[in-house]
């Protein structure tokens, strides 16, 4: 017995190793990043040194104290557990290491953590043989504050009335970009291109796909990555999803598949196609759950008052917004709130935006991707035509409704889905829509600018 326990002895502690990896590239300090109901990083800062204790759940933080976290000032307290796998050492700042991390409380898994609630999601589709795959692409305002305080773009010559790829704004902005793209490249991302949208000082920055939870943790770096970079440069970043009344809003795509979890073959991959989008049944399929419970995904993937201010048809200065309005789906066609890319493969969530918590959001759109796929619920035949021009009756004849006008509708819809409770939990249900109703009605009881400018003199 002995000597079996002066070998284990012997045995190379993980976490101790990691440390020495870490220390080796200058690292001083760790984060094991949680994230609230918006998907926003939070941590403690935890010295090099004490990455062990880290590692074993030492740090502890009050929920109460975060938006959406259900707990009671008088609860324990919870503790982000690092996933050593998603360690990335920030490049702008290399003495820090960032960590993705499952929340425990008393030992035992928080079953409202927003990371753990995608993991079990991502558990059922691996039951059902499946690998997630998984891409968000991302859209956001690059802005800074002039002289005078106005927030105006970075780029100083971003002033068209149709700005979308324009090369003098891009060039304007490249040494922002630049700093962001390579930033980004150094943690892993593979960025493959990037360009001016159609907002002034609006970009998208598109890299690969990745396993559906190594996504979700990127997506939450990438959004403060972003920030940071922005920052160093004197500028900020805007994840406000509709940021200008008069310019068109940032989404975030969720371009998704599912592929075979022995033989990494893409399943919705199909040259067979009688519907023409080169996609198959399965796929079909999975778009048929997500058009079932897209009313209540919207509360998730367009998850704040702003987010509905995107979702019109006209408002942009360009003329069209390119922001989904209806729950169909069709091909490559733009104006489907899902969308089959040319080549098909993959499944495109147009409706999702850039303020979406990518745990929760991926976790309740999965799931109904999935419930599609055990139903055989068929989606009917893809809508190839620009659905921005039908008229009303043309919709209702085709059987097409729109998403939800308002946060409140959407939250209606996410109360009454029985999906919501069964991926969520019913305390994380009960909880992010009070947290929801809330925000709308601080929204609904504010007095707006446009409401003094209208009524103040009126009568």
């Amino acid at each position: 017995m002995a000597a079996k326990k002066k070998a284990r002895s012997k045995k190379p502690n993980r976490a101790n190793k990691l440390q020495k990896q870490l220390e080796s590239k200058g690292v001083k300090y760790a984060l094991a990043s949680y994230v609230d109901v918006h998907g926003v990083s939070k941590s403690k800062m935890v010295p090099i040194t004490h990455l062990n204790r880290m590692m074993g759940g030492s740090e502890l933080c009050t929920g109460a104290a975060l938006d959406g976290v259900p707990q009671d000032i008088s609860d324990e307290e919870i503790s982000p557990i690092p996933d050593p796998a998603s360690v990335i050492v920030c490049p702008w700042r290399p003495d820090v290491a960032w960590f993705a991390s499952d929340l425990y409380c008393e030992g035992k898994k928080f079953e409202p953590c927003s990371r753990q609630i995608f993991k079990r999601v991502l558990s059922d589709a691996k039951d059902m043989g499946y690998q997630f795959n998984f891409g968000i692409e991302p859209e956001l305002f690059l802005l800074r504050e002039d002289e005078t305080g106005k927030v105006v773009p970075v780029g100083e010559r971003d002033v068209l009335a149709k700005p979308a790829y324009d090369v003098r704004s891009t060039l304007d902005s490249l040494p922002l970009l630049d700093s962001i793209v390579d930033n980004l490249q150094q943690s892993g991302f593979d960025v493959y291109s990037f360009d001016h949208e159609d907002g002034n000082g609006q970009y998208e920055i598109d890299f690969t796909y990745f396993e559906g939870l190594e996504m979700a943790d990127r997506f939450v770096f990438f959004r403060l990555l972003v920030n940071e970079v922005a920052n160093q440069h004197g500028c900020f970043a805007s994840y406000m999803p509709k940021p200008f009344a008069d310019r068109a809003g940032s989404g975030a795509h969720y371009n998704m598949s599912l592929a075979d979890i022995k033989t990494g073959k893409n399943l919705f991959d199909s040259k067979n196609d009688s519907r023409g989008c080169d996609l198959s049944e399965i796929g079909y399929y999975f778009i048929g759950g997500i058009l079932k419970h897209l009313p209540a995904l919207s509360a998730v993937i367009t998850p704040t008052v702003n987010s509905y201010k995107r979702l019109i048809k006209e408002g942009s200065m360009s003329g069209f917004t390119w922001a989904p309005v209806f729950a169909c789906f069709g091909n490559n066609n733009r104006t489907n709130a899902v969308r089959v890319p040319l080549g098909g493969g993959r499944v495109e969530l147009r409706a999702a935006d850039i303020a979406n918590n990518p745990y929760l959001g991926g976790a309740l759109v999965l799931a109904a991707g999935l419930e599609g796929i055990r139903e055989k619920i068929d989606p009917g035949a893809p809508h190839t035509d620009n659905m921005y021009l039908k008229t009303p009756q043309e919709l209702a004849k085709l059987k097409v409704t729109t998403l939800p006008r308002t946060l409140e509708e959407a939250l209606d819809a996410f109360e009454k889905d029985p999906l919501v409770t069964e991926v969520f939990g019913k305390l994380m249900k009960d909880t992010y829509l009070q947290f929801k109703r809330d925000e709308w009605a601080s929204y609904t009881n504010h007095v707006s600018d446009w409401e003094v400018s209208k009524y103040m003199k009126f009568y």
